[in-house]
């Protein structure tokens, strides 16, 4: 073992540069963090060979005096932070002061300034070998530019770890977007090997914000967003969602941003996991935009060096709002009416909250689900497919929604609905009156095609309802009323149940007991590394109760809250919904198809079935013009 020395300073920042430079896109972050730091409105990236030859950023910030151009390139060199209450409250992106430092230990880096009260520019020039900085005067507006050439080229061990500069580069236009996302006032141009990838102008107001967004995640994720805009508790979150119809094969458009800094969270993707967790196709992953603002004393964003990391001091309140605002979001999602002229109007944005299946066509081949998973969540329906038992079911009456106004359910069982069997529901008859029921968001029922689908018109033009879904969602979404109102009711275990915890775990069970207690666990801790199960809510009586009490323990650990025993629940009554909604080839009057219709439009999440399949779709005069050439 060789005597303890301090090490070189160049050592020391290429050991730095390890942390916050892994390749060419981390020094793009770095560098234009800085500028936004340094209050620029327009930011332009020039890279070459995907940023291994060269990255220029120049920005129209502050600038950087000539006097502090040599000591910008110094380790921990910082005019971000001075106290320790600073760093208790950062307001920047920036803020440790390795960046440059790192970068130029690893480059050949130039780096140009000129503050507005300075009349002449000024450059500092620095290579990896021997770290010393050469000050020279240079031409320059007011701003900054920093320019890194031949990006590892004194570590070739590092270097020979990086990707073709297709990749590379793919990844600085992934930061780009991140920054362009983040900073939606701020000018952006991306140039790669002289050709302009991306050249964004400043969004002031609605209009341009939603512009920008579908120029960085693609007009149908706009065409399909939800606006959220809400606060409380000193949380403010606002940003856009894509509904649950609009969902990706992999985690790929998904963007959260905390005061201005974009981050990858546990807690936060679990919030937002949860919120469409009842709405989402399986293996299907949300798309969104969101960004959330809280007083930065309350947020931790040292936690690493790349900052992509934060830690919230009320991490169970931010996963509870971020939850809550959400799941209401998406819940408020209904058939809506939309004028076909102001959907139809040239660079218009949807003004409504009308369903959409993205163009209102069957998906892409690489958006599809893969045939298994497909397979998985349509095999609970072959025996409904296939049954013609109830084919002379008569309608019951279901669960109340009004007083004395009892619901229809469509065929529905009587263990669906928490009923009895009742007698045939007389529906008052409609007659085609011209006009009538147009005005609805799903218009007025035609016809029933092939016993599965009903065919409606409504003001924008023609519309198909999978009636097996609908009604599924429509029964699933009264179930869980009926569970709500009535509470979670507890059954004592015949032998209770003990299970070995670590010392973490049954303190969180007995921090916890009030939160177990409401959601029909009944636990108490027996000894330092044990506990004892005595009720389970009177639904899971025949449920894996081990896991499930493990489950909801890790979830309490990981995130101060948990829905497992909800989520548990939720699927036997989506279970007894699928069996106890209206089979396929169930003949239904046109009352009947009018009254489920009715009852789409007041029952939330109604776009989607409790497996996140689309529950209708429609086609408006425009798009049926275009299938038959009309107006050509």
């Amino acid at each position: 073992m060789s005597k303890i020395q301090l090490l070189t300073p160049r050592l020391a920042n290429q050991i730095a540069a390890g942390e916050v430079v892994e390749r060419p896109a981390s020094v793009v972050k770095e560098l234009v963090e800085n500028s936004l730091d340094a209050g620029a409105n327009r930011v332009d990236v020039d890279v070459e060979d995907g940023g291994v030859k060269l990255i220029r950023i120049r920005d129209n910030g502050g600038g950087i005096s000539k006097d502090e151009l040599a000591l910008a390139l110094s380790r921990h060199a910082t005019s971000k932070i001075i106290t320790l209450e600073d760093l208790e409250a950062v307001a920047t992106l920036g803020f440790r002061g390795e960046a440059l430092a790192s970068v130029s230990s690893v480059s050949r880096l130039t780096l140009s300034s000129r503050p507005e009260a300075q009349n002449e520019a000024w450059k500092v020039e620095v290579e990896g070998r021997d770290m010393t900085p050469k000050l020279s005067p240079t031409a320059h507006t007011p701003g900054t530019t920093v320019e890194v050439r031949d990006l590892f080229y004194n570590t070739p061990a590092r270097r020979k770890f990086l990707r073709t500069d297709k990749t590379e580069f793919n990844h600085v236009e992934e930061v780009i977007k991140r920054q362009a996302l983040a900073r939606l006032n701020v000018s952006f141009t991306l140039t790669h090997n002289q050709k302009v990838i991306h050249q964004l102008r400043p969004a002031v107001d609605r209009e341009s914000h939603l512009r920008r967004v579908a120029q960085l995640c693609g007009k149908p994720f706009v065409e399909s967003v939800v606006e959220i805009d809400t606060s409380g508790s000193g949380l403010q979150l606002h940003g856009w969602v894509a509904k649950p119809t609009f969902s990706r094969s992999q985690a790929d458009l998904q963007y959260f941003f905390v005061n201005g800094r974009v981050i990858r969270d546990k807690l936060v993707a679990h919030a937002i996991r949860q919120a469409y967790q009842d709405v989402l196709f399986h293996g299907r992953h949300p798309a969104f935009v969101l960004y959330l603002e809280l007083d930065p004393a309350t947020v931790d964003v040292n936690v690493h060096p790349t900052k992509h990391e934060v830690r919230f001091r009320e991490g169970r309140m931010v996963h509870d709002f971020l939850f809550r605002s959400l799941h209401r979001a998406l819940a408020e999602i209904r058939p809506s009416v939309e004028d076909e002229s102001e959907a139809e109007a040239p660079g218009s944005t949807p003004v409504s909250v009308a369903q959409n299946w993205p163009s209102q066509s069957p998906l892409p081949l690489s958006e599809r689900p893969a045939p298994g998973v497909i397979k998985e969540q349509l095999a609970g329906y072959s025996a409904l497919y296939s049954s013609s038992a109830d084919q002379g079911m008569p309608l019951s009456y279901g669960v109340s929604s009004q007083e004395g106004q009892p619901e229809v359910a469509y065929g529905a069982s009587p263990l669906a609905v928490g009923g009895s069997a009742a007698a045939s529901v007389n529906f008052p008859q409609y007659s085609p009156v011209e006009g009538e029921g147009f005005d609805a968001p799903l218009g007025y029922a035609i016809a029933q095609l092939h016993g599965i689908y009903i065919l409606s018109q409504n003001k924008a033009g023609m519309i198909l309802v999978d009636m097996h879904a609908a009604h599924e969602r429509i029964v699933y979404e009264r179930m869980k009323r009926s569970m709500e109102n009535g509470g979670v009711t507890q059954q004592p275990m015949l032998v209770p149940l003990s299970l070995a915890m670590s010392r973490r775990e049954t303190g969180v069970v007995e921090e916890h007991a009030e939160t177990l207690q409401s959601l029909g666990l009944e636990l108490s801790v027996a000894g330092a590394e044990s506990i004892i199960v005595r009720q389970v809510p009177a639904m899971l009586k025949s449920a894996n109760i081990e896991s499930l009490v493990r489950d909801v323990v890790t979830d309490l650990l990981e995130h101060g809250t948990t829905r497992k025993v909800e989520e548990t629940i939720n699927g036997l009554l989506g279970t007894m919904a699928c069996h106890g909604s209206v089979r396929a080839n169930r003949q239904l009057s046109i009352a009947e198809m009018n009254a489920l219709l009715r009852d789409m439009e007041a029952t939330e999440r109604s776009g989607q079935c409790n497996h996140g399949r689309p529950t209708w779709v429609q086609l408006t005069m425009n798009e049926l013009d275009k299938l038959f050439l009309r107006g050509r």
